[in-house]
């Protein structure tokens, strides 16, 4: 099991230490898919990155908590180890691939260096191995591929080289942050199949990070809801889609193109997530909250104000929603 938990991140803004994550907590088992989900700006990506230190030497820092690979923290252990832990156990598809890809070096150097580096094999098996990888993950003449550079692939094709590195040590977990968003929407569905058929072929825990709650519906076994750097909702998929506690989730759900009507505007939830530093006292959500009342603006709320089984919610007024929901 990968399990965050009660885990602070502060980041450095215009010379201050702001906290960006506050109490974050959740748990990835092997063979299940997660989805993170929220708006821009609530802290998703940063405590995606945060599972393999990714941040560490652009300001972010633990203000408390514990991120643990079966038992064993993250960070306590050295830099080698983490070396081998990166792209060994725990490896990770970014959301950018022209960004992620290195534009001077081939395909096959950068597929091969990943390899090579967790794998005991030579330069020829490492080659043999990333020909099969890209074919693993529909890419045709593979070994034509190899020899190109990132600049002569298409953003989907860029991406399933990703997918491809993140797959090449065999690793128990993968975390995907936003993979399809810089893709057109026929691309967005190939690699969305890719990702979920590796997943259940190789039994892989799945962090997947996005604002869509559409593809976490079609992917996802759990999802947490975060919100302003905490998690205020989280449970099965299935419970959460039919009976959405935390207003904020509900909120998000209604702001779905599928359920708008044909002719009106699409919904959106009014105001702006507050940045770290501007968080309120009580519930973050409080300010954007039709349901709010003063008890909500008191002081912090519980990750399990209101629980129904693994279903929890951090939210002092849940039973009022149903009744409200058309305000939301």
């Amino acid at each position: 099991m990968l399990e965050i938990r009660d885990l602070s991140l502060s980041v450095t803004i215009q010379g201050e230490s702001v906290e960006a994550v506050s109490s974050l907590s959740l748990k990835l088992e092997e063979g299940r898919v997660l989805g993170l989900v929220g708006e821009s700006g609530c802290g998703k990506s940063l405590t995606a990155q945060s599972i393999l230190r990714l941040g560490e030497h652009q300001g972010v820092r633990k203000n408390s908590g514990d991120i643990l690979l079966d038992g064993e923290s993250l960070f306590e252990m050295s830099d080698e180890t983490l070396r081998r832990l990166r792209g060994g156990r725990i490896s990770m598809v970014f959301q950018e691939p022209m960004t992620a890809l290195n534009p001077v070096f081939s395909i096959a150097s950068q597929i091969t260096e990943v390899i090579r580096l967790h794998l005991d094999l030579d330069k020829k098996q490492a080659t043999a191995r990333a020909e099969l990888l890209l074919t693993d993950v529909g890419m045709q003449d593979a070994r034509q591929i190899l020899q190109q550079y990132p600049d002569a692939l298409s953003g989907g094709m860029r991406q399933r080289v990703l997918i491809a590195m993140a797959m090449a040590a065999d690793p128990d977990y993968i975390i995907a942050d936003e993979p399809t968003t810089a893709l057109d929407v026929s691309v967005q569905k190939r690699i969305i199949a890719l990702l979920l058929n590796l997943q259940r072929k190789r039994n892989l825990g799945l962090l997947l990070v996005t604002h869509d709650f559409g593809l976490v519906a079609e992917m996802c076994d759990d999802v947490a809801v975060m919100y302003a750097g905490q998690i205020v909702e989280s449970g099965p998929v299935s419970e959460i889609f039919n009976q959405p506690a935390h207003p904020y989730t509900r909120a998000l759900m209604g702001c779905r193109p599928e359920v708008s009507e044909v002719g009106h505007a699409l919904p959106v939830i009014g105001g702006q997530v507050p940045q770290p530093g501007q968080w309120p006292q009580g519930c973050h959500f409080a300010e954007r909250c039709p349901l709010a009342q003063n008890d909500c603006k008191q002081g912090p709320l519980q990750a399990n104000a209101w629980q129904a089984g693994k279903h929890i919610a951090r939210c002092l007024h849940v039973e009022a929603a149903p009744e409200d929901n058309e305000r939301l």
